[in-house]
């Protein structure tokens, strides 16, 4: 194996001419294999990959879902030979010409890239709208590699965030998350006197609550079947929880309030009875903010969004102008996250790591893979 050894603020670093990489070749059928150590071109960045979470999307895709590998309604989105993983934060060891320049950082420096690269020439794009961006390619799924690799390339076109070098990587690599349900925070554009429902403490569940309890509202409420995740949402900003395995959420709400219902419902849990338990226990004139991939279609009884209740259903996708925030929140360093990031694994472990978060008994939080682990 042939090796690259460049300077770094910390001394030298040593690059391979290979590296080990998950490689999707189709649902349920992903392998750690052998694969070139990608060489930036003009303005791009090689980062060796310190953590890469994973996502319930990453699950999903995984087990086939036709949001990504299409169904008779749709083509596929997702795409064969990719290195998946989205969620992820690096060191930057290469450069091409005119790159740390642009963005204004130096080998050795610790960053995160949002998901999506952008286009920057549909009319998403051109209207200031990137999240939303017509060819919307996305690390790990489709147009460039993810970093469930030693190291992955930075597109010129990707959107990159500073972040401190001494925290954990799997803390650090949290900020996607956390800037996605950030987002879904503010599309539920919350008042102080709103009683704001969370249904789901996982990893987008807590990180909605967390940003919830910086809008400061009247009560937050956090739903979900794992008692030690409850417990755990009132460590990042519930007021209140309740296990709907034991109790009628709906009933218990509109107690609270007067027989009225929750002002906003956030909708963080994947699962279809999520929802139109959402529509139940929303006040008239209440807020919904979907935020999940399901993995199943969805049917609901719309009379109750138009006739009965007339309500605000809001989509949340991505994490938009939110990634600073949510970085300053993991700086600090007043969040659980010894608590929500419960397990590491190394690039061997990938599949063990797969399926745990896809273990609907609740044993893990936020799951993450470490390549530079040992097995």
């Amino acid at each position: 194996m042939s090796t690259t050894t460049i300077p770094t603020p910390s001394g030298t670093e040593t690059i391979p001419s290979t590296m080990r990489a998950v490689v999707v070749h189709g649902p349920e059928d992903y392998r750690l294999e052998e694969r070139p150590v990608p060489v930036p071109g003009p303005g791009e960045l090689l980062l060796k990959t310190d953590a890469v979470g994973v996502c319930a999307s990453d699950l999903k895709c995984y087990h086939g879902a036709a949001k990504f590998w299409g169904d008779e309604n749709r083509t596929a989105w997702a795409e064969r030979d990719r290195i998946p993983g989205h969620e992820f934060v690096g060191t930057i060891v290469s450069a091409g010409d005119g790159a740390l320049a642009k963005r204004g950082v130096a080998l050795g420096d610790r960053i995160a890239c949002e998901q999506i690269v952008p286009c920057w020439e549909c009319r998403y794009c051109l209207d200031g709208a990137y999240w939303m961006c017509a060819v919307h390619d996305m690390f790990g799924f489709k147009g460039y590699d993810g970093a469930m690799a030693e190291y992955v390339l930075v597109p010129t076109k990707a959107l990159t965030h500073p972040v401190r070098r001494d925290l954990p990587g799997h803390v650090a690599a949290f900020a996607e998350p956390l800037s996605c349900a950030f987002h879904a925070v503010e599309r539920a554009d919350i008042k102080f006197n709103d009683v704001v429902v969370i249904a789901g403490a996982g990893p987008i569940g807590l990180s909605a609550i967390a940003g919830a309890r910086q809008k400061n509202p009247l009560k937050i409420i956090a739903l979900d079947v794992v008692p030690e995740k409850l417990a755990l949402a009132e460590k990042v900003g519930a007021d209140m929880t309740i296990n709907i395995a034991e109790h009628d959420a709906v009933s218990v709400i509109k107690e609270l309030t007067d027989g009225y219902g929750a002002d906003v419902y956030i909708e963080a849990t994947g699962h279809p009875s999520a929802v139109p338990q959402g529509l139940n226990l929303l006040r008239k004139l209440g807020t919904f903010v979907e935020y999940s991939v399901f993995k199943d279609a969805v049917s609901v009884d719309w009379s109750i969004i138009s006739d009965d209740k007339e309500l605000d259903v809001r989509g949340a996708h991505l994490g938009p102008h939110t990634w600073p925030a949510a970085i300053k929140l993991l700086e600090a360093e007043t969040l659980p996250m010894d608590e929500i990031c419960t397990h590491q694994f190394p690039l061997e472990r990938f599949q063990d790591a797969l399926d745990l978060v896809g273990d609907s008994s609740g044993g893990s939080v936020k799951v993450s893979i470490i390549p530079s682990m040992s097995v």
